[in-house]
C-alpha cells in the first residue's frame, strides 16, 4: 500500500528514524535520521539525505566522500514512524570506512553464524592483502593471474564431469571449488560480488522485459 509523507510520524523534533539497508545483501548499513525535507530531497534525487542532529543540518551521503547511496526502495513500519530505505551504494556506509556502520560485534551464536558469499570474499581479499604463510588463497595470489585462470579452467571441467556422470553430491562439491576460486579471480582482477549482482540484476530488467514483450 502507498501511503503518503503526510501520514508519518514525525518525533518533537521532527525526525524519523531510518534504517539504510544494502539492496543486494540485506545487510544494515547505518541508522540515520530524517526530517520531512530530507525525506522529500531523497525521494526527488533517488538518493538518501539525512538531517544531523550533531550539527544540526541536512546532509545528502556522500556528498564529500562520493560514497552515494541510491534509493531502490522506502518503506514504512507498521506505526508509520519509522523507515527502512533499500539502496545501492557507491562505497563504504560508515565515515570510518567499513561496508556498514555496525561492525562491533556484542554477541553472536557461533552454531547460528550465516555464511555468505560476500564475507567468503572479504576473507579472500584480506589473504591478498596480508598474505598468510601455509594459505592456499595467498598462494594463488603469490603465483599470480596465469595459475589463479588455470584453477578456474580445471574447476569448470571438474564441474562438467561430476554433472555429467548425474552425481549431484559431487557436482555441488565441485560447483564450491569453482565458485571459490572464482572468487579470487574476482579479487584478484578488482571484481567486486556488487559488480556481479549490477550485471544480474541489469540482466533480470531485460528479460523481464522481453518476456512481458512476448506476452502480447
Amino acid at each position: 500500500m502507498d501511503i503518503n509523507i503526510s501520514q508519518l510520524k514525525f518525533d518533537q523534533n521532527g525526525l524519523i528514524p531510518a534504517i539504510v539497508q544494502d539492496y543486494y545483501t540485506g545487510k544494515v548499513l547505518t541508522l540515520a535520521y530524517m526530517t520531512q525535507e530530507s525525506l522529500q530531497i531523497s525521494i526527488e534525487e533517488k538518493r538518501t539525505c539525512f538531517y544531523s542532529r550533531s550539527r544540526q543540518q541536512l546532509w545528502r551521503k556522500g556528498e564529500t566522500s562520493g560514497n552515494v547511496q541510491h534509493i531502490v526502495s522506502i518503506t514504512a513500519d507498521c506505526d508509520y514512524d519509522a523507515l527502512v530505505i533499500e539502496v545501492i551504494k557507491d562505497g563504504p556506509a560508515c565515515h570510518l570506512g567499513t561496508d556498514s556502520c555496525f561492525a562491533n560485534d556484542i554477541y553472536q551464536d557461533a552454531e547460528a553464524k550465516r555464511f555468505s558469499l560476500t564475507d567468503l570474499y572479504q576473507l579472500i581479499e584480506g589473504r591478498k592483502t596480508n598474505p598468510q604463510e601455509g594459505s592456499y588463497t595467498s598462494y594463488l595470489f603469490n603465483k599470480g593471474a596465469e595459475k589463479i585462470l588455470k584453477k578456474v579452467g580445471e574447476e569448470s571441467t571438474e564441474v562438467t564431469i561430476a554433472a555429467m556422470k548425474g552425481n549431484r553430491e559431487e557436482t555441488v562439491f565441485e560447483i564450491a571449488d569453482l565458485a571459490y576460486h572464482l572468487l579470487v579471480l574476482m579479487v584478484e582482477q578488482g571484481i567486486k560480488p556488487a559488480d556481479i549482482e549490477r550485471e544480474l540484476a541489469g540482466r533480470h530488467v531485460v528479460d523481464h522485459k522481453v518476456k512481458q514483450e512476448t506476452m502480447k
